[in-house]
């Protein structure tokens, strides 16, 4: 709602997203949402299709859907505190958010597939080294940075950007839209989850997991 919101704002050039607390996202609680809710990008297009550029701040966990979150936006500055994984084979869902083809785009699909197959986190020096993030500052620089990136953007040509964003957008959906057009078709019936009993310790078991890497 809040997005609906600002993508008719006039004044709003550009928009700095970040996570409440210790964590950027740490995804979805699949025991509230259910296993037969619907589960596919028309969720997400609020931030996939906002139009204006997203500057994601990740503050902490950025994991699985909370992944997908930082992946919708235009580029990512991280701090010193983030950390990035995606368990979706760990907790047996299969991504619907865009991931399989965002997570290459901006990784590679060497690295897109060993976060994929492992669930293992990945630490904000290492998203730096592959391309996950564009910078890394200290956890009390990153608002300010990303703030100071979203000035850098308004005062630029606001009809330049907005075409050239279209342009880089069109390219990037065109190289995916395979990838895409597959999640859709596994997501549209809900979500494809295998053992939706015991989701709920599988998760717990990552995050535990994650605490020790």
């Amino acid at each position: 709602r809040a997005l609906e919101q600002l993508a008719v704002d006039p004044d709003l050039l550009a928009l700095v997203l970040t996570g409440a607390g210790k964590a950027f996202c740490a995804g979805l609680d699949l025991g509230e949402v259910g296993a037969d809710a619907g589960f596919g990008l028309a969720q997400i297009r609020p931030l996939s299709e906002f139009p204006h550029p997203v500057i994601g701040a990740i503050n902490g966990a950025a994991v699985t859907g909370g992944l997908e979150f930082a992946l919708q936006c235009d580029f990512r500055i991280a701090s010193t505190a983030a950390r990035f994984a995606d368990t979706h084979g760990r907790v047996g869902v299969v991504p619907g958010w865009g991931l399989t083809a965002r997570l290459p785009q901006a990784v590679g699909q060497s690295w897109a597939r060993q976060m994929s197959f492992t669930g293992d986190f990945v630490d904000a020096a290492t998203a730096l080294r592959i391309g996950l993030v564009n910078e890394v500052v200290e956890p009390d620089g990153l608002l300010p940075r990303c703030e100071e990136l979203a000035a850098s953007i308004a005062s630029t040509r606001r009809g330049t950007v907005q075409t050239v964003r279209d342009i880089y957008t069109t390219a990037r959906d065109e190289t995916g839209a395979t990838a895409l057009a597959m999640e859709a078709e596994h997501a549209e019936g809900g979500f494809t989850m295998e053992d939706p009993e015991s989701f709920a310790e599988r998760r717990r078991e990552v995050f535990l997991r994650g605490r020790t890497q």
